[in-house]
C-alpha cells in the first residue's frame, strides 16, 4: 500500500510540475474537458495587484458574485425535479407538516455534499468523472461508469416522464403520454441551441424555468392558505412517527442525486480560474458557497410550497394514500376549484417547468460523466443525441406500456427511484476520496472535522436508503430464483462497496490490506 501510495504521489508530482501553459493547452487537445478556453467567462482582472500576492483573498465584489451566479441554480433544479415534487406532494398528504423539519436538514446536507462537489471541481480544474477515470483501476472505473449511466436514466425517465404528464393536463388530454415524450426529447436540441449562445444564455433561460415554478407553487400556496403556525411548528419541532418513516427515507433519499454531484463539479469549470492561483481558488470557493446556499434555499421554498398545499387538502383524508404524480391536478382542481386561473393548470405549469429544466441538466450530465470517464472526444451535437437516446428509448417504452395505469406508473416510479438510491454510493464514497487527498487537492484538502462530518452524513444516507431498498425488497420480491438472484446481486453490490471505501482510506490499514488483498486474488 505505501509503495502505491509514493508512485501516486510522484505521478502527481511529476504532472503537476509539468503544466507548463504549453502543456496545458497540449492536454486539452488531447483530453476530454467540460468547456473549452473560448467558452470560459472571465472573471476580473488577471494582472490586479491581488495575483501578485497569491496569499491575499480579493475583497468582496457584488458584481464578482453576479459573475459567479449559475452553477448553484442549474445544480438546484435536481432538487425540483418531478420525483421530488411526488415525493414532496406524498409526504405532504401522508405526513402533514410533520417532515418540514426533515426536509430543512435534509436540504443543508445536500448542500454540504454540493459544495464539496465545487470544492473538487475549483481546487483541481477537473471535475469528478475525469478524477475518477485517474483515481480507480479500469475495472473499477468502468463499473462506477455504469452505474452513474445507470442513475441518469432512472432520474430522466422520472423528469420525462413528469414533463409529459404536466403537456397531458395542459392539453386537456389530447396529447397521451408517449407524445410528451416525445416532445419532451426535443429539448436536447434546445439545449443545443442555447449552449451555442453562450453559458450565461444558458444560465438565463433555467433562471426563468425555476422562476416559473417558484411563481406557480406560490400561487398554489395562496389558493390553499395553509396553517402558518403548523407550518413553523413542522420546520422547528423535529416528530416522527412509524406511520411515516417510508415518507421521511423518501425525503432524504431525494435530495442526493448521484448524477447531480458529478454535474456540480463540471458547471464550476466554465468559470475561468487558475487553479495554481490559491487566492483565486478561494475566492471562487466563497462565491460559489454563497450562490449555491442561495439556490437550494429557493429550491428548500418551493418544495415547502408544495409540501404544505398537500398537506393542508389532504392530510387526513381518504385519498392520502392514492394521490401520486399523474393524479395530483385532478385531485387539487376537486379540493380547490377553478378560482381565477384554475389550480390544475398551475400545477401543470410549475411540473413543465420542473420536468423540462430537469431534463435539459440531466443532458448536461451526462455529457460531462460519459466524456469524463471515456475521455470521448466527440462533437457536443452527437454527445447530446447519445446521452438524450440512452434515456428516451426506454422511456417511449414505458409510456407506450404503462399510458393507461396509474397503479403501473406509480410501480414504476418505486423501481426508479431503488435504482437512484442503490447509485448514491458510486457518486458520494469517489468524492469523499478525492475530496480528502492531499495528492489531489493540495492546500484544499477538507480538514478532519469536516472529513468526519462528511463521512458521517455520508453513511447516514446510504443506510436511509439501504433502509428503503430492504424495504421494498420485502414487499416486491416474490419466487426463489428472483430472491437467489437479488441476494446474488446484493452480494456483489456490497463488495464493490467495501472496496471504494478500502480505497478512500478511510478505514484501519488492516482492514483495507484484507479488503484489498481479497480484490487481487479475485482479479487473478
Amino acid at each position: 500500500m505505501e509503495d502505491e501510495k509514493d508512485e501516486e504521489a510522484n505521478r502527481l508530482l511529476r504532472s503537476q510540475s509539468s503544466s507548463t501553459p504549453s502543456s496545458i493547452s497540449s492536454a486539452e487537445d488531447d483530453e476530454e474537458v467540460a468547456f473549452e478556453a473560448r467558452e470560459k467567462i472571465l472573471i476580473g482582472d488577471s494582472d490586479s495587484a491581488d495575483d501578485i500576492d497569491s496569499s491575499t483573498v480579493p475583497p468582496f465584489s457584488w458584481k464578482k458574485l453576479w459573475l459567479f451566479t449559475g452553477p448553484g441554480f442549474l445544480m438546484s433544479i435536481a432538487f425540483l425535479d418531478p420525483g421530488n415534487l411526488e415525493g414532496d406532494l406524498q409526504a405532504g398528504a401522508i405526513a402533514g407538516y410533520s417532515l418540514l423539519w426533515l426536509l430543512m436538514w435534509a436540504t443543508i446536507m445536500g448542500l454540504i455534499i454540493q459544495l464539496l462537489s465545487v470544492r473538487v471541481g475549483v481546487a483541481t480544474g477537473r471535475h469528478l468523472a475525469e478524477l475518477c477515470r485517474e483515481e480507480y483501476p479500469n475495472w473499477a472505473k468502468w463499473v462506477l461508469w455504469f452505474m452513474a449511466e445507470l442513475a441518469l436514466i432512472g432520474a430522466d425517465i422520472q423528469e420525462v416522464i413528469g414533463s409529459a404528464i404536466a403537456i397531458q393536463i395542459l392539453s386537456h388530454g389530447v396529447l397521451p403520454l408517449w407524445a410528451g415524450v416525445l416532445i419532451t426529447a426535443s429539448d436536447c436540441f434546445i439545449f443545443l441551441f442555447l449552449e451555442n449562445y453562450g453559458v450565461r444564455k444558458l444560465e438565463a433561460s433555467f433562471a426563468v424555468l425555476i422562476a416559473t415554478m417558484a411563481l406557480s407553487f406560490a400561487w398554489m400556496f395562496g389558493d390553499a392558505k395553509p396553517s402558518g403556525k403548523e407550518l413553523l411548528i413542522g420546520i422547528l419541532l423535529p416528530k416522527l412517527s412509524s406511520k411515516t418513516i417510508r415518507q421521511a427515507v423518501g425525503v432524504v433519499g431525494c435530495v442526493i442525486m448521484p448524477h447531480n454531484v458529478f454535474l456540480h463539479s463540471a458547471l464550476v469549470q466554465s468559470r475561468n480560474i487558475d487553479p495554481h492561483k490559491k487566492n483565486r481558488v478561494q475566492e471562487a470557493l466563497n462565491y460559489y458557497s454563497i450562490e449555491s446556499s442561495v439556490a437550494l434555499f429557493i429550491s428548500f421554498m418551493i418544495n415547502l410550497f408544495v409540501t404544505t398545499v398537500f398537506a393542508k387538502g389532504f392530510y387526513g383524508t381518504k385519498q392520502a394514500d392514492n394521490i401520486g404524480l399523474v393524479n395530483a391536478g385532478q385531485f387539487l382542481q376537486e379540493k380547490y376549484g377553478g378560482g381565477v386561473f384554475p389550480i390544475l393548470y398551475i400545477w401543470g405549469i410549475g411540473l413543465l417547468a420542473a420536468g423540462q429544466s430537469s431534463t435539459i441538466t440531466g443532458t448536461y450530465a451526462g455529457q460531462f460523466i460519459m466524456g469524463g470517464f471515456l475521455n470521448l472526444r466527440l462533437k457536443k451535437w452527437m454527445r447530446a443525441l447519445i446521452t438524450r437516446s440512452f434515456a428516451i428509448v426506454p422511456t417511449i417504452v414505458v409510456a407506450i406500456i404503462f399510458n393507461t395505469s396509474e397503479a403501473s406508473l406509480d410501480i414504476l416510479n418505486e423501481w426508479l427511484n431503488v435504482l437512484q438510491s442503490i447509485q448514491i454510493p458510486f457518486a458520494l464514497i469517489p468524492l469523499l476520496t478525492l475530496v480528502t487527498k492531499e495528492q489531489v487537492m493540495g492546500v484544499f484538502k477538507i480538514g478532519p472535522v469536516l472529513e468526519r462530518v462528511a463521512w458521517t452524513m455520508a453513511a447516514l444516507v446510504m443506510v436511509i436508503n439501504g433502509y428503503l431498498l430492504l424495504d421494498f425488497f420485502v414487499s416486491e420480491v416474490k419466487g426463489v430464483l428472483f430472491a437467489f438472484a437479488v441476494c446474488l446481486s446484493t452480494a456483489a453490490y456490497l463488495s464493490f462497496i467495501a472496496y471504494l471505501v478500502s480505497h478512500s482510506g478511510v478505514l484501519p490499514s488492516s482492514w483495507t490490506s484484507l479488503i484489498s488483498k481479497r480484490f487481487a486474488y479475485t482479479e487473478t
